[in-house]
């Protein structure tokens, strides 16, 4: 067995011992068995009564943190191939592809696999087995219950109902920050990337919501019922306080009526704004819960904060925009520069910061550029559409304009060229959309003119609302004079729809292509590595030495400050207090071991930094231009360009019949990607999932930001 089957076997071995835990933790043989002599063991230890969660449900998912990490930075020193890694395992296990495909397509859920719903339906069981099993615990020793003993049996059993709701929703929360992390080792060693896993998040959120406002509104009942009213005001010193499960439920509602996406969609900044309350939310949820319960959900929030901290580091640097592509349908191509040692595969995405527009607001964009044939550049592309993008057209539009501040955190994506290992592509986008497939289009331009084995025949349908959004087809290649590598080479084919407009006249009179360069300032900087070029080997310190620390310092403070307190029969440790303790103790972790690798590293790259800031680009004389748009009436000097329209057949007045261009495809592996509106990637999702064709492989792209 090699050391990275070795470190992936440990990995599965110790998520396996530790979803055990959960299923064990809420029945009566772990309540009356191993519980009590866990805490023997360890509640008596330097960690106080934390110590057995902090044991059983911290510890395994820190540890394969660290191990993944260290997995993934092996992988990426011997260049394991992916790639046939995946043609070997769809041969050899077609059962897995069938599980992939889509068997669900419906509007909450949007493209649900087979596989997603296997797992889907585990999560929910496991969640009804903590309630199930917690109330069965409670009925079978009665004593256990606090309150008035003249209480109904209904009354008791509402209240044990509301109480065990809560103590399911606990573990929902503790999967709840694995989908938002994005510098991460969990999600890749599972196959997963952030973006999409962000669906994860929406449904364990509302799993979080359903479950917490039955708990809240069952208290507020009972209260209610019993007279009891006065408890909403309680803040104990020694058990939950319910003012602040109250206050954090008041957050929590506010994050959850703001984040459906028809608010993200028509009010991004509502749903924004609003969500940065999860900071408040938490933490307020924390101190209600304790710091027992704290220690079930603690990995995912602490991972979190490392990634969220580092990101924030990153965020501080002014990049350099070299330049500005803005195209006549309102498409805005930014290009940055960035250092060599940064790599990133093909779909990736940034997030941008314009401080002119928005200090606080972060927008994800899909990378167009590809990391071979721009080793020093980093191209992204948008349309104006919302009132950020509108802001960012007209800042980048304005002639006197001569530099503009940006931030850049990333990127971000898939760890493998996964598309390659099928027969041909079928790629269908709809607007901008169409951005995820520059990249792949220009990762088969190279590697067919590298000569880096067969790359998959290609169908690009592609969707427009106006004749002027053709240009989008420009952003295929770079924006330069001309460039070495050859189209003709790939087997491209275009079809471009233009649903509204007829054929546009060939007028001189036409916005054209616009390109704008910005001189360097002292003050940018090149896109780096965040870590340096072994970003997991330093994730995998980071996570190990801040977890290390933070216990340390939680068992000084435990020994000597709560613990003469807290042993002292006459008087009990506050139990709001103790939580505090522990978050504070877990951030000043981070931070400060973060902070010292993250600066080390800061200077290897500072020279290099420096001298690519100061290089100076030429303005060429002209832009790839947009033959599309004005019908012919360029001159095709540019072989790329020239290759790029024979391929293209361009629709006026119509809508592509996607399962009629799907059942064409006649290649026994077809990979078929969808990005852009939901009803289209929903649409798509249903043919390849009903039409029976089983050469149809559906690739999920999803960006539901």
């Amino acid at each position: 067995m090699s050391s990275l089957a070795l470190l992936k076997f440990i990995c599965l071995f110790v998520f396996v011992g530790w979803m055990i835990i959960w299923i064990v933790l809420p029945t009566e043989f772990y309540k009356y068995n191993w519980l009590p002599k866990l805490a023997k063991r360890l509640d008596a230890s330097y960690i106080g009564e934390q110590g057995t969660n902090l044991f059983l449900l911290t510890f395994p998912m820190m540890l394969i943190a660290v191990i993944g990490s260290i997995y993934l930075h092996l992988k990426d020193k011997r260049g394991f191939s992916l790639k046939s890694s995946s043609v070997k395992s769809s041969e050899q296990q077609p059962q897995v592809n069938s599980l992939r495909r889509p068997i669900i397509v419906m509007g909450p859920l949007g493209i649900v696999t087979a596989l997603e719903l296997i797992f889907g339906i585990m999560g929910i069981a496991l969640v009804c087995w903590h309630f199930g099993s917690y109330y069965y615990v409670s009925v079978k020793h009665p004593h256990m219950g606090h309150g008035p003993d003249y209480r109904k049996p209904w009354q008791k059993k509402f209240r044990g109902v509301s109480l065990r709701l809560g103590y399911a929703s606990n573990i929902a929360w503790a999967f709840l920050f694995f989908p938002v992390t994005r510098l991460t080792s969990i999600l890749p060693l599972v196959g997963l990337t952030y973006e999409s896993s962000i669906k994860y998040h929406v449904w364990i959120g509302q799993i979080v919501m359903i479950l917490s406002s039955l708990h809240s509104l069952g208290f507020i009942t009972y209260w209610a019922f019993m007279n009891q009213m006065s408890e909403l005001k309680e803040w104990s010193k020694t058990y939950v306080s319910n003012v602040a499960g109250e206050i954090s439920f008041v957050f929590l509602i506010a994050i959850w009526v703001t984040s459906f996406a028809y608010t993200r969609r028509k009010s991004f900044e509502v749903f924004f704004y609003t969500h940065q309350l999860y900071v408040l939310a938490t933490f307020i949820y924390l101190v209600h819960i304790g710091v027992s319960w704290t220690m079930q959900i603690l990995p995912g929030i602490f991972l979190f904060i490392i990634d969220r901290y580092l990101r924030f580091l990153q965020s501080r640097a002014r990049v350099r925009l070299i330049s500005t592509r803005v195209l006549p349908g309102g498409t805005i191509e930014m290009t940055f520069s960035k250092s060599p040692g940064v790599h990133y595969d093909v779909t990736s995405f940034v997030f941008v910061n314009v401080p002119k527009v928005s200090k606080l607001q972060w927008h994800p964009f899909t990378v167009i550029s590809n990391n071979n044939m721009e080793p020093d550049k980093l191209s992204i592309a948008f349309k104006g559409e919302g009132s950020w993008t509108r802001k960012i057209y007209n800042e980048l539009s304005s002639s006197s304009l001569e530099r503009l501040q940006v931030s850049v955190e990333g990127p971000y994506g898939p760890g493998s060229t996964s598309f390659l290992k099928h027969e041909s592509l079928v790629l269908i986008s709809g607007g901008s959309g169409i951005t995820p497939f520059i990249s792949i289009i220009r990762e088969m331009i190279h590697r067919s003119n590298t000569q880096k084995g067969k790359v998959p025949k290609v169908l690009l349908v592609c969707a427009f609302k106006h004749a002027a959004d053709l240009t989008m087809l420009d952003l295929l290649l770079p924006a330069v004079e001309s460039t070495p590598d050859d189209l003709s080479k790939i087997q491209l084919e275009i079809r471009a729809y233009v649903t509204r407009e007829d054929e546009p006249t060939t007028s001189n009179s036409q916005k054209v292509v616009h390109t704008k360069w910005f001189k360097p300032s002292p003050m940018d900087s090149a896109i780096t590595p965040i870590l340096g070029p072994n970003s997991w080997l330093y994730l995998s310190l980071i996570i190990a030495s801040s977890f290390v620390l933070f216990l340390i310092l939680l068992a000084f403070v435990t020994q000597y400050h709560i613990y003469p307190i807290d042993h002292n029969t006459n008087s009990i440790y506050n139990f709001s207090t103790w939580v505090v303790w522990d978050l504070f103790f877990m951030c000043i972790s981070i931070i400060l071991v973060s902070s010292i690798v993250f600066l080390v590293q800061k200077r290897n790259f500072a020279a290099e930094e420096k001298q690519i800031s100061n290089v100076e680009v030429p303005t060429p004389t002209s832009s790839p231009g947009s033959w599309f748009l004005y019908g012919g009436n360029k001159d095709l000097e540019s072989l790329p360009l020239h290759s790029l329209v024979q391929a293209t057949q361009v629709h006026y007045r119509s809508r592509p019949n996607l399962r009629k261009i799907l059942l064409e495809s006649k290649e026994q592996d077809v990979g078929v990607l969808a990005a852009g509106p939901s009803a289209l990637r929903q649409d798509v999702a249903r043919i390849c999932s009903g039409c029976g064709a089983t050469n149809l492989h559906f690739e999920y792209l999803s960006y539901t930001w």
